[in-house]
């Protein structure tokens, strides 16, 4: 079976996902590496990067793109694949891109069996953009051994808003556009930001689209190798989680109780938590 019709059939949670999730060999010695940030800050732009350099040492390389799901229409963007076009034509790098399917926090549980599906695959690298919105930001650190937090200098106005979690998960810190004015004061404050953990968390500059700081970012994830092992059980205990509640609402189809509600939102006295009870007593 194919590498994507494997992953067709997981992601679409198709009869014959269960038993390929139940017989693959998950090499968990390949790295998966999350990029996330928010919106603006290039981090396609810096996956490209990535993907180039880990191309030019002739490794393998997997990249799932998350992209948005609208409310609206329950469709998505899926427009990573575009922006990484260049690549399409090489044999060693494999682009998937996946919608979060509604998801609350940018990660759809499908995700998580994927990425273990690619690991079955013998790459080198398995890299992962986050959408950027959202709680994705947070949850990525339940799926990627290795997280890169992509901001802009842009952001430096901003830099006491970032949510906290967002610090507390992020493995690496990239001050992307770092050629644009007050990108030396930006990664400063942010060093200061994490002084406390700073042996840990280091803090580079890239400029992506000229491929600045790339090598450096590179050969730090490869000294870093995995997470420490006490983040190990979090991380299992993350996906577990979205496993277990993915197979709890596998009967509530997302269309199907769109339609269910346009049938009755307008009906005198309709309550929505009457209706959510009585729809899960009928599925």
């Amino acid at each position: 079976m194919t590498l994507a019709r494997a992953l067709t059939l997981v992601e679409n949670d198709l009869s014959e996902s269960s038993s390929i999730l139940k017989a693959i060999d998950i090499d968990l010695s390949i790295p998966v590496i999350g990029v996330t940030g928010p919106p603006g800050a290039g981090k396609s732009t810096l996956v490209n990067a990535m993907i180039d350099h880990l191309s030019n040492q002739s490794k393998k390389v997997a990249i799932l793109a998350v992209d948005p799901t609208s409310p609206f229409n329950l469709g998505s963007l899926l427009g990573d694949r575009i922006r990484m076009s260049a690549h399409f034509n090489n044999p060693d790098v494999f682009i998937r891109s996946i919608a979060t399917r509604g998801s609350v926090g940018g990660l759809s549980a499908k995700i998580i069996e994927m990425v273990d599906v690619l690991r079955a695959a013998a790459f080198d690298y398995i890299i992962v953009e986050t959408v950027g919105v959202g709680q994705s930001e947070i949850e990525i650190a339940g799926l990627a051994d290795i997280t890169l937090v992509v901001l802009v200098p842009e952001a430096g106005d901003e830099i006491q808003h970032i949510k906290s979690g967002l610090m507390e998960i992020g493995d690496a810190f990239i001050v992307n556009k770092s050629d644009r004015e007050g990108a030396d004061s930006f990664a400063n404050k942010l060093k200061k930001m994490l002084h406390q953990r700073l042996a840990l968390t280091p803090v580079f500059k890239t400029v992506a689209e000229k491929k600045e700081g790339i090598a450096m970012l590179i050969d730090w994830i490869n000294q870093s190798g995995m997470k420490r092992n006490d983040k190990r059980l979090f991380l299992y205990t993350e996906k577990a989680y979205k496993i277990l509640q993915n197979i709890r609402m596998r009967d509530i189809n997302r269309q199907r109780l769109h339609d269910d509600l346009s049938c009755v939102i307008d009906k005198p006295g309709f309550n929505l938590y009457q209706f959510a009870a009585g729809y899960l007593n009928n599925i």
